[in-house]
């Protein structure tokens, strides 16, 4: 009986083995969709024409696929199919695994034969064996090597391999071999000519005679590819290669693969005509190509052809009337403020304007074209997409009000563009409240009641608005609402500020702010009397009907939260927390909440006694002036011999004689840079700024500064935000003292870690 089983077994094996040899799955022979840059020459021959249909040939023998308007058909002629005659170069062979769809069986053996034209494979290794399938191989195929996640999931090494019409994904159990496969067929793919679509020929025609009217109307003419249409596009207008993006962080929001990316943004442009409200689909748009870069060359080319027409014949005779052209204007005028195509593609837009300028008769599509050619001249890369009202600005070509606001209860309303730099609203700020002529430097700041960040002088504004737009869009309940502050950032000279100027409301708002936030180590009857003046400044001489603002407006909480800290939670005769196994126990979490409620409540005990403290010095002032109060607040916090600095917190450092410490504040200032222990006055460590020789980033999130044979290294997570602050002092200094700017006052927004994105700089 075991001895019938085993034959059983082995017949069933050899019956299914002769299955999948003759029942092997037969597919379509592959085919180019693109031409070879060798394979069609046109010099001598007239310009190409290219339309959307078969080859044929014109009279005057000029190569042209005229026949069918509609883009329904390949768009490159197919390459003829290879015989089994033939015997190319064989380059590597061997058996592999193949992942199929239907059947029960998920992987078959193949003999798969790498030539130096295609990946075929065979029913087996014999020279008589059926060929089962060919994937061409074209300068646009691409190749996925193997990772170790399917390795742990299938237990097999895997290769894809992506062509026009087919992916085979190939396996193997050994990773050699998988690499052996990869590298081969990578290096086939190199080594073909890149292919060029027809839209890329016609380009580059284009270019050629674009001082030969006749010739440039003969190609628009002749060439509906070129032109407006209503039929949807199955092609990209420009070659990408084959292969999803399934194995990129990119597959998280959805996007399959490039090319049918392009083909749905063409759908989308489509859907712009009849939309009811265009914003929201144009941010799609938009959002698109931010995510997917090799897009926006495609777009521009899309762009180009909807808003394109036959010769110019047909411009200078169209009407002034609704235009269905019209929002494809709209949206490559948020294009053209957003992002810059490549150098070719760049040349030939610019071709398109002039010669819209030149032929139409539509006022505001030659308006459109006037505003993009323009923006093109100004626009650099940008991090976000328009946000709502910058879009709507930018369909009227119309600038759009910027809210900055200043210390104290001020706002200004700015006009900015799509363009505007946090230098050039910096400027405008302060021009309109008479402080160009300021020794200090002024700076915008993002800011909420929660932290703020000084905004780099390059960044384009309409970004940070969009920020605070997606902020906002995200916790629209949130009362940490994001703005703009125009406030002091280089404090060079504090002693010549006139009190009546609006410059002297600056230094005190910001002194207050630094104060609240237990950044100024003064004692607490200074804090109580600092306190008092605040409400003396704000509301005048002591009233019981005043309403004075919140504690934490007025004295810094840290301090507070000391108080109570100081005094025992536990009231007396309570018993010691036991520990062992009760402290996890439901007792043991009834007591830890008891506790949370005393401390509480001790922290509003605290609180009362402070603020009746604060309001009977509040009393004492009476008959003080908004001026005066303003200067004897100003009087204590100059005591502090770091008065003037900006202060970051530093997590740990080393000086050049050995010593650490931690939780630092590192105090950046026009004379110095020093260190501080936190709520301390005095100055454990100091390098004056003529003695520092450079300073820089030396590690992922170490700051050094060196100054002679002195070397300090500090880590923070400000490093960006004190590179930029130190850069601006340098800058202000050389500039007051008559010298060449050598340093850059500008620093990359975004953190950069590395040594050679943002470099030490020599002084």
């Amino acid at each position: 009986m075991p001895l019938q089983g085993l034959c059983w077994l082995v017949c069933c094996r050899q019956g299914f083995s002769l299955l999948a040899r003759d029942h092997g799955e037969k597919e379509e022979e592959e085919s180019f969709e693109l031409r070879n840059q060798d394979e069609h020459t046109h010099t001598g021959r007239g310009q190409l024409e290219v339309t959307l249909s078969q080859p044929t040939r014109t009279a005057n023998g000029t190569p042209c696929l005229s026949g069918v308007p509609e883009e329904k058909r390949s768009l490159i002629t197919q390459k003829s199919k290879m015989t089994m005659d033939e015997d190319p170069e064989v380059l590597v062979k061997g058996w592999l695994l193949r992942e199929v769809q239907g059947g029960w069986l998920r992987q078959r053996r193949f003999w798969f034969v790498l030539t130096t034209d295609s990946l075929d494979y065979y029913s087996g290794p014999d020279r008589d064996a059926r060929r089962l399938g060919t994937l061409v191989l074209t300068s646009l195929c691409s190749v996925l090597w193997p990772d170790k996640h399917t390795y742990k999931q299938t237990g097999y090494w895997s290769l894809t391999v992506y062509g026009r019409k087919h992916c085979y994904r190939l396996f193997t159990k050994h990773y050699n071999e998988a690499v052996h496969w990869a590298c081969a067929v990578q290096k086939v793919i190199d080594s073909k000519a890149p292919v060029e679509t027809p839209t890329q020929l016609l380009i580059r025609d284009i270019e050629e005679n674009k001082f030969n009217p006749e010739v440039i109307e003969h190609i628009y003419e002749h060439n509906p590819i070129l032109r407006y249409t209503q039929s949807p596009l199955y092609a990209p207008l420009l070659p990408f290669p084959y292969g999803s993006l399934h194995h990129t962080h990119m597959a998280s929001k959805g996007y399959t693969s490039i090319r049918e990316e392009a083909v749905r943004l063409f759908n989308c442009l489509q859907q712009l005509e009849s939309a009811r409200e265009p914003i929201p689909l144009i941010q799609g748009i938009l959002q698109t190509c931010l995510d997917l870069r090799p897009l926006r060359d495609e777009l521009y080319c899309q762009l180009i052809k909807q808003t394109s027409v036959a010769n110019s014949r047909v411009l200078t005779q169209m009407q002034p009337q609704p235009n269905p052209q019209l929002r494809y204007w709209q949206l490559l005028t948020c294009m053209s403020c957003t992002f810059l195509p490549s150098c070719n593609i760049l040349r030939y837009l610019r071709f398109h304007l002039k010669r819209v300028q030149s032929f139409s008769v539509d006022p505001e599509v030659e308006s459109y074209a006037s505003f993009i050619a323009q923006a093109l001249e100004k626009t650099r890369g940008r991090e976000c997409v328009p946000s709502w009202e910058e879009i709507q600005g930018l369909m009227g070509r119309q600038e759009i009000l910027c809210t900055v606001h200043y210390p104290g209860p001020g706002c200004c309303q700015i006009p900015i563009t799509s363009h505007t730099t946090a230098n050039e609203v910096v400027r405008k700020m302060a021009e309109r409240l008479g402080l160009q002529d300021s020794r200090n430097t002024f700076a915008l700041f993002e800011q909420n009641s929660c932290w703020e960040k000084a905004i780099g002088g390059s960044t384009i504004i309409a970004d940070v608005i969009t920020r605070f737009e997606n902020l906002s869009a995200k916790d629209p309940d949130s009362d940490c609402q994001c703005r703009l502050c125009f406030k002091l950032y280089c404090l060079l000279d504090t002693d010549n500020i006139s009190t009546d100027s609006i410059e002297y409301l600056f230094l005190y708002e910001q002194c207050h702010e630094m104060v609240v936030r237990g950044q100024l180590p003064a004692c607490e009857d200074d804090l109580l009397s600092l306190a008092a003046l605040r409400l003396q400044c704000l509301l005048g001489d002591f009233s019981t009907h005043s309403p004075y603002p919140p504690l934490e407006q007025l004295f810094p909480a840290e301090v507070v939260e000391a108080r109570a800290l100081l005094a025992p939670v536990d009231p007396p005769g309570c018993p010691s927390f036991p520990g062992g196994l009760l402290a996890g126990t439901l007792w043991g979490h009834k007591r830890r909440q008891e506790k949370d409620q005393r401390l509480r409540a001790r922290l509003r005990e605290e609180g009362a006694v402070v603020m009746s403290a604060i309001l009977e010095r509040w009393k004492a002032l009476a008959g003080y002036s908004r001026r005066d109060s303003m200067a004897a607040y100003l009087t204590i916090t100059r005591q502090w011999s770091g008065f003037g600095c900006t202060l970051y917190e530093v997590d740990f450092y080393i000086s050049s004689t050995g010593s650490f410490s931690q939780k630092l504040w590192l105090g950046v200032a026009a004379s110095c840079v020093s260190l501080y222990r936190q709520g301390e006055a005095e100055v454990l460590e100091s390098l004056p700024i003529g003695q520092i020789c450079s300073y820089g980033v030396s590690d992922s999130n170490t700051f050094r500064i060196t100054a002679g044979d002195r070397d300090l290294l500090f880590e923070t997570s400000k490093l960006t935000e004190i590179m930029q602050l130190m850069n601006a002092y340098f800058s202000a200094t050389r500039r007051q003292l008559g010298k060449d700017d050598s340093i850059s006052m500008e620093t990359n927004p975004k953190l950069c870690p590395s040594l050679l994105e943002l470099p030490s700089h020599p002084v």
